[in-house]
């Protein structure tokens, strides 16, 4: 099997990953910060050495602001619901994810918000000029995917969350698919709010996720419970990250974040310089046999998209998996803006994406799968 899916989530993880998860189930099963003995005061301690080093990466200022949620999606909507204001307006972009595009509806449905989408002039990505555009006296939040999980297309983030910042308006990026691969400072980029995916880039187990925060901006929260603090208390708790996470949080799943982002950190130059010499020629190899290829050439971030003729891309990703047992992705993605900026709403596309643990040889049994399925196409084997 080749899997070229890794934009949906890694499918090889580091030893150092499934060795922390391992070890966090023999060790630090004890629930973190909810019982004065020494089990979980040790679970808690590893739970903070997390929190910091996610801080010290992505230079939120603390890590009280690193809220753990069960995935990137939660962390969105806790961004989003959690910060909404009445009769406000909200800019997103065409590269959003629904887990961005469906809270928005919803608040807007509710009359509560409105908002507008941003499309790219510019084939490499989301500039500031796009975003002015459209930012009225009432806009209080612009949400911009980072780098697209359906063709890679990145955003100018550092000039927009400097707009951001000179006009009080709050900075939320998804970083789910450009942490790990992609260096953020969120002081440097002034992000306010940034969400991660934990199983793609930083390579750890699925279901764990996080918002990080910095100090200008709280969201309200948008589920309710245990906290292990106050707990006569009828109320949520004032203090973070507490007040944002309620209910027992996983020891396993964070200790495999932590894992991950510190393999990602020592192997940096290596997992990048490796993923762009692999999306770069795949994409040349696939410009050259005349489909129909979405992704910028210089946008080296492991995702790819394209079609092959007029054939619906799950078919064509059916057909890879099928007959040449490779794994990618067909369809729209979650991300219904983006295709009809594509002009791919009737087919899809067929997303490869690449991870550092994908091979020279993996990359060019997909070039030959794709050209035999155009030989096909045209001998009428594939209708």
């Amino acid at each position: 099997m080749i899997y070229l899916d890794n934009s949906a989530s890694t499918f090889v993880k580091p030893k150092e990953v499934i060795k922390a998860v391992t070890e966090s189930l023999i060790h630090y099963t004890a629930n973190p910060g909810r019982s004065g003995h020494n089990a979980s005061i040790s679970t808690a301690l590893k739970i903070e050495e997390a929190r910091e080093n996610l801080s010290n990466y992505f230079n939120n200022g603390s890590s009280n602001r690193i809220i753990f949620t069960q995935n990137c999606t939660e962390a969105l909507n806790l961004a989003i619901l959690g910060s909404a204001k009445q009769g406000g307006h909200v800019i997103c972009t065409e590269n959003e994810h629904n887990s961005v595009l469906r809270p928005l509806e919803y608040l807007r449905k509710m009359q509560i918000i409105d908002y507008s989408i941003v499309f790219q002039k510019d084939p490499k990505g989301i500039s500031l000029d796009d975003i002015k555009e459209k930012v009225q006296q009432n806009t209080y939040m612009i949400i911009c995917n980072h780098i697209s999980n359906v063709n890679g297309s990145i955003a100018q983030i550092k000039e927009i969350g400097k707009f951001c910042k000179l006009n009080d308006i709050i900075f939320l990026v998804d970083g789910a698919q450009s942490g790990g691969h992609v260096e953020i400072d969120m002081k440097e980029n002034s992000i306010d709010y940034l969400t991660i995916a934990g199983h793609k880039g930083f390579f750890a187990p699925q279901s764990i996720g996080t918002l990080i925060m910095n100090e200008r901006h709280s969201p309200n929260p948008i589920k309710f419970g245990g906290t292990g603090t106050n707990s006569l208390e009828l109320f949520q708790p004032d203090i973070y990250p507490e007040r944002l996470e309620s209910g027992t949080i996983s020891t396993p799943l964070i200790l495999g974040l932590d894992a991950g982002l510190n393999f990602v950190i020592n192997n940096f130059k290596e997992i990048t310089n490796k993923i762009d010499d692999l999306t770069t020629y795949l994409n040349f190899e696939l410009n050259k046999l005349d489909i129909d290829c979405y992704t910028h050439p210089e946008n080296g971030f492991g995702v790819i998209a394209f079609n092959i003729e007029n054939v619906d891309s799950s078919e064509i990703a059916n057909i890879l998996n099928e007959k040449y047992g490779i794994c990618v992705r067909g369809g729209y993605h979650c991300a219904p803006m983006k295709h009809k900026a594509l002009g791919t709403l009737d087919k899809g596309t067929v997303r490869a994406s690449i991870s550092y643990f994908n091979t020279f040889s993996e990359i060019q049994k997909l070039i030959y799968a794709v050209k035999h399925i155009k030989l096909d196409l045209k001998k009428g084997f594939i209708k």
